[in-house]
């Protein structure tokens, strides 16, 4: 039987794991027996076992301790205690550790196998949703965006609908809704998609060289112009040009910009000769135009012939319906590229990324999932894992330590998230005074994810000055 659910046991009878091996065939489900439990817990991050069935009184150490490391290591795995010497007490204390139940030995077969049925309809139910996600990500993907809600598709159908006859379109949206993507759907769905896409990012081209490289400039026309130079809208000529943060385009600029999209007409720098050019030019912009034109910090007739077609794209807290599908394709997409075994998500782990604000949208989520894919030590990401992986912007619970971030840092910075995460592990280190069991349990992630993270950002396993005296009054390093 092809069986997805995997079962470790761990005894030091040998007696009883050949019983369970046996019994849990019935249910197909695979089961690793180990009687050494240092070792099983050692096998455990590889293994990645659906579940876990461990006596109460083991060498060593206590299935209480077991069940308290296995979930640090794996939050999502079931655990189930059996014992010969049941008492009231102690399994009580096991549901309040989070175990699935308890067994008493000899064991009640019927109960044993409602267990392992019940476990293995998990598995099965996981997967199944698992591949629903996966499908509704094809149908309702739409040229490498998704989204099921109907403020995406009424975003498609328009796409769909006006690619083929507009030549100029602004695309207005928060930071990472997605702006570049719908530039390149209007340009594939429309008439020229045969022909050049060309992109430039208005924020990041020098200022004054944002005429030459728009419009080109002759050889000679200023220092350093040694050659002459084709401008970008003449590179695209036929095809689409995609101005990336419009808003950041200086004034001077914004005239010549104007005739080159009202008339089709660019003049180089040092020549007198205008050029005719035919160029669709879309142009997207995380910033309000209608407010900057008003204010005077924009053109307000380029504005509007920008704005001819206008495309708003609705940040992601605005569509959260499409969280579950979005998460499920990215987890889908970075456990092929990275080959993690990882099947899906918690639904704790769901409501986390449901109720978060993601200032940083669709690329934030990305990045998020991407990062929890890359902590997480099981099968499933976790609760833990996305809190984890998040920044403290996303995170919409209180933390008992750390600040957010300020409100001026945006997730255009690519170095940002990866400097938050080294600031939150730095601080959760001083405030345990550099005892990392103590710090990964303050960022709520296991003490094996703690290690990848220090490995991750960098940084040294034990932080200067992070010392403590022992007994002995000599300093030591706190692990």
């Amino acid at each position: 039987m092809d069986t997805k659910t995997t079962l470790l046991a761990i005894d030091d009878e040998p007696g009883v794991l050949g019983f369970i091996e046996r019994f849990a065939q019935r249910y197909g489900v695979r089961v690793v027996s180990r009687t050494d439990v240092r070792a099983a817990l050692a096998e455990v991050p590889a293994l990645k076992p659906d579940a876990v069935i461990v006596d109460l009184r083991m060498p060593h150490l206590s299935g209480l301790d077991v069940l308290r490391a296995i979930r640090d290591i794996d939050a999502a795995c079931q655990i189930i205690l059996m014992t010969a010497h049941a008492s009231v007490d102690t399994a009580i204390e096991a549901v309040r550790l989070g175990a699935l139940d308890y067994l008493s030995k000899p064991f009640d077969q019927e109960r044993l196998g409602g267990l392992l049925n019940g476990i293995s309809k998990r598995v099965e139910r996981r997967e199944r949703l698992l591949e629903v996600d996966a499908e509704v990500a094809r149908r309702f993907g739409f040229c490498g965006m998704l989204g099921r809600g109907p403020a995406m598709q009424e975003l498609f159908d328009g796409i769909r609908r006006f690619a083929p006859h507009v030549r100029t379109v602004l695309v207005t949206g928060e930071t990472g809704t997605g702006k570049e993507l719908v530039a390149r759907a209007l340009h594939k769905l429309g008439t020229r998609s045969d022909r050049r896409y060309v992109t430039v990012n208005c924020s990041a081209v020098v200022e004054t060289l944002f005429e030459s490289e728009l419009f080109g400039h002759q050889r000679g026309a200023f220092t350093g112009a040694i050659d002459t130079k084709v401008g970008l809208f003449e590179h695209a000529d036929k095809g689409t040009l995609f101005l990336d943060e419009i808003g950041e385009l200086p004034l001077p600029i914004q005239a010549k910009l104007l005739r080159a999209v009202e008339h089709g007409e660019v003049q180089r720098v040092g020549s007198h000769d205008a050029r005719h050019v035919d160029v669709a030019v879309i142009a997207a912009t995380n910033r309000d135009l209608r407010a900057d034109a008003a204010a005077g910090r924009f053109r307000s007739d380029l504005y509007y012939r920008l704005s001819a077609m206008e495309v708003r794209i609705v940040p992601l807290r605005e569509r959260r319906e499409d969280i579950p599908y979005l998460a499920a394709a990215f987890i889908r997409e970075v456990t092929e590229r990275l080959k993690r075994p990882l099947t899906g998500m918690s639904t704790t782990a769901e409501r986390t990324l449901q109720q978060a604000q993601w200032p940083g949208n669709v690329r934030e989520l990305r990045n998020v999932i991407e990062r929890a894919c890359l902590l997480s030590d099981g099968k499933m990401l976790t609760e833990r894992d996305m809190l984890a992986a998040m920044s403290p912007s996303a995170d919409t619970r209180s933390r008992p330590w750390g600040s957010a971030p300020s409100p001026s840092v945006t997730a255009l910075d690519p170095e940002y998230l990866n400097n938050a995460q080294r600031a939150q592990v730095e601080q959760a280190l001083r405030e345990a005074g550099g005892n990392k069991a103590a710090a990964a349990r303050l960022l709520r992630i296991s003490r094996r994810s703690m290690y990848r993270w220090l490995e991750r950002l960098d940084l040294p396993h034990a932080t200067a000055g992070q010392k403590k005296t022992d007994k002995r009054g000599r300093g030591r390093g706190q692990e």
